[in-house]
């Protein structure tokens, strides 16, 4: 059988064509599904998505009317998919559950020391061979209080990472992680780790309930100095109540590789073009703010996990099985 398979980057590419070699082929595109792409899944009855794909309501008629039954998305979010409507189709739909926490974990990190000890300002200069420090200076986070809102496996691996710093920690979640209450985490409400934290970390799903959890009445309890990282889903921060906080001249430093109106922008090059996103362009502009393009899950182990389950949930569709990553099950 062959697969298509939108949004594939180069790096990707390879993995993926000989993850699925020995049992199917695999056709790779690199442009993202959407209204207008869809109708190239035309013929296949199984295709996958990536994390920047549009699987609206029409997106999945189209699909389906097109004789595709199965959609296998190369991501832990699935926020992208009406459900409901597949359901009603009667397609299968399945996810990558988990894959490598470190890989988010640490790039949370680098984002972080980025911002804190002005890497990208120090590196923009020097290129210009301007070697000054003004501006340059950062903070210890040895003995400082790091806040983690989410503390699953990704937010376990930061909090890891933030005892070896010599941190307080503090944590946030509807369940106490006992790995991270072992670490000497302490469990306290959402304002007061907003109101207590040096360092703010984001690892919370994007739900109903967490949308814009980051809003403006919780940045202005945050510390003037406080750095935010989010390297989790876009919508968590309000970016627009973020880029007014900003402009107060508010925070150390913001480190996002995500952003809430990402779609159609994130994994394109844009680089020729006019910005319509004035909300972005405005919080790229800041000297303390670092916005990265989606990656923190992009390295060969994290890639090579997602496509293998993605293998795997072909395979358990074919023979009419679900898992733990199955959203939509098969019709029976």
């Amino acid at each position: 059988m062959e697969i298509l398979a939108f949004g594939v980057t180069a790096d990707e590419r390879p993995l993926l064509e000989s993850a699925f070699a020995s049992q199917h082929e695999v056709r790779c595109l690199d442009v993202f599904m959407s209204e207008d792409t869809a109708p190239i899944a035309a013929g296949y009855e199984i295709v996958s998505s990536s994390v920047n794909a549009d699987l609206n309501g029409r997106v999945l008629r189209i699909l389906a009317a097109g004789g595709t039954r199965m959609i296998a998305q190369r991501s832990t979010g699935f926020n992208n998919i009406e459900l409901d409507v597949a359901r009603e189709l009667g397609m299968t739909v399945s996810r990558v559950s988990s894959y490598s926490p470190y890989s988010v974990a640490e790039f949370a990190w680098a984002l972080a020391m980025a911002v804190n000890r002005r890497i990208v300002r120090a590196s923009n200069r020097t290129r210009d061979f301007d070697f000054r420090l003004n501006g340059l200076m950062g903070r210890d986070m040895r003995g400082r209080t790091v806040g983690v809102l989410g503390t699953g496996r990704i937010g376990e691996a930061f909090t890891r990472i933030a005892h070896g710093f010599g941190m307080n920690l503090l944590g946030w979640d509807v369940a106490q992680n006992p790995a991270c209450v072992e670490l000497g985490m302490k469990y306290v409400d959402k304002d007061e780790l907003l109101a207590s934290s040096d360092l703010i970390s984001l690892h919370v799903p994007l739900l109903e309930a967490t949308h814009h959890i980051i809003d403006s009445a919780a940045l202005r309890l945050m510390r003037d100095d406080a750095i935010l990282v989010n390297s989790s889903r876009g919508g968590l921060v309000d970016t627009d109540a973020l880029v007014a906080e900003l402009r107060a001249g508010r925070f150390a430093g913001v480190g996002l590789d995500v952003y809430e109106a990402e779609a159609g922008v994130f994994f394109l090059d844009k680089s020729l073009e006019a910005v319509e996103d004035d909300t972005l362009a405005r919080l790229v502009t800041f000297p303390h703010v670092v916005v990265t393009s989606h990656q923190a899950y992009y390295t060969a182990d994290a890639v090579g996990q997602i496509i293998d389950t993605t293998v795997a949930n072909v395979a358990d569709y074919l023979a009419g099985r679900r898992s733990q990553n199955t959203l939509v099950p098969p019709a029976p």
